[in-house]
């Protein structure tokens, strides 16, 4: 009993810290620099540029591996690390202290193609945008002033916190009925469905929110699911889907008729703010009020008016007196006016008759001194004026060529100042006859 007494008091007694330091060491001189590769699960890098991440098996075995990419490492990625991509990670496994936790610290990283959740995601995605249900054309515009809003979400998450109190301090008019049901796991799915069901055929509220907090893509993969999508897709009421942060985007954003980034958005995108509206109502008010002084100012102004005329009917007997008289001043110097008129016309017709006439005058002498000369110019008294003479047979018939004539035929030739009886002694024709 002595002996077993000293065995233990000889026992080495490790403290925490120093038997964490123990193991890492070991750890360190065993797997200094090792590879590993899985897919990456709830990644998120720190304002220091630190990376930290989960790394599971691709295959969906259930062991997960912390892992921590510190910025000297994450500068040289070349590119964009996020949730579902598989990947081939070289570094060191330690232990993590302040916690006593496993992890790997990674050197460098590598793509080694997609994991296998969001392999599921792309294919699903791409399948139900051919069949249209993402189309920007289905969507329907959110009601302007919503009364009640319906909220599908699980009661004891911070996301239906988020949307009351936004709702609250944005909108506490309107009325919020919560459609409870589980945002994760097996039993999310189906119960997501029968919650958006019966927010339809009850009918109660204008618009629904479907929220959740943020979480990695196994967390999300609810609002990934088909019969989720659809059933978002199908709704008759207008659906704004806030699932998870705002770099999360689930196949219920597309599908829903508007995306808000957050639970707290998707609260102040659906209701808009008692505030403004208020303002909207005072200006409103403020508008109505100048236009109805206005126009009772331009009614007392009228009425004035009116009522100047009606108190002095002697003022409107004298202008139509003034009228009546303008009217029959210009009746009585009608007549005479016109008369003149037509003096006028006449006058200026006949002075236009002179002229025509005078004109007519003397083209018709100018055309008579022209035949004239022309006359002149073709007497043949002229002709024999200048030593010719006409030759006739003597019944005035004119002789113009030797042929006919016989000797001894008696002819008469006229000249200027008179005419001679002449006798053929002989005919000489030219040589050119």
């Amino acid at each position: 009993m002595i002996e077993g007494r000293e065995a233990a008091s000889n026992r080495r007694v490790w403290g925490v810290a120093g038997l964490l330091e123990a193991v890492s060491q070991s750890l360190a001189e065993r797997f200094s620099v090792v590879a590993v590769g899985g897919e990456i699960s709830g990644f998120t890098r720190a304002a220091s540029g630190h990376c930290y991440f989960g790394l599971k098996d691709a295959d969906g075995q259930a062991a997960s591996l912390r892992c921590a990419m510190f910025r000297r490492a994450a500068v040289l990625l070349d590119f964009t690390p996020g949730d579902g991509a598989l990947v081939e990670l070289r570094g060191r496994v330690a232990v993590y202290e302040p916690r006593g936790e496993l992890q790997f610290i990674v050197e460098a990283m590598r793509r080694a193609g997609a994991g296998t959740l969001y392999e599921q995601f792309l294919k699903l995605r791409a399948r139900l945008a051919a069949e249209g249900l993402f189309d920007e054309d289905a969507k329907r515009p959110l009601p302007t002033l919503p009364r009640r809003i319906g909220v599908i979400t699980s009661t004891a998450g911070a996301a239906l916190h988020d949307v009351l109190t936004a709702l609250a301090r944005r909108a506490p008019q309107v009325e919020v009925v919560v459609y409870p049901s589980p945002v994760q796991g097996t039993e999310a799915p189906p119960a997501l469905v029968n919650a958006l069901r019966i927010a339809n055929q009850r009918a109660e509220v204008d618009l629904l929110l479907l929220v959740r907090g943020g979480g990695s893509l196994e967390d999300l993969w609810a609002f990934n699911d088909e019969r989720v999508v659809r059933a978002v897709a199908g709704s008759l009421l207008p659906v704004v889907c806030g699932v998870g942060h705002e770099t999360d985007i689930t196949l219920c954003d597309l599908a829903a008729d508007l995306r808000a980034p957050t639970p707290t958005a998707a609260a102040e995108l659906a209701a808009p703010s008692r505030e403004a509206l208020l303002q909207m109502l005072a200006g409103l008010e403020r508008h109505l009020a100048r236009a109805t002084e206005q126009r009772l100012q331009t009614l007392a102004q009228r009425l004035d008016r009116i009522a100047l005329r009606l108190a002095r009917p002697s003022d409107a007997l004298a202008r139509q007196r003034r009228l009546l008289d303008l009217l029959a001043q210009r009746a009585a110097a009608a007549p005479g006016r016109r008369i003149e008129l037509q003096r006028q016309r006449l006058a200026h017709q006949a002075q236009r008759l002179d002229r025509a006439r005078a004109d007519m005058l003397r083209r018709q002498l100018v055309r008579l001194d022209g035949l004239q000369a022309r006359l002149q110019a073709l007497d043949p008294r002229h002709v024999l004026a200048r030593g010719y003479a006409w030759l006739d047979d003597g019944a005035g018939g004119a002789v113009t060529s030797v042929h006919g004539l016989l000797a001894g035929a008696e002819v008469r030739a006229v000249l200027a100042d008179g005419s001679l009886d002449l006798r053929v002694l002989g005919v000489l024709p030219s040589s050119q006859g």
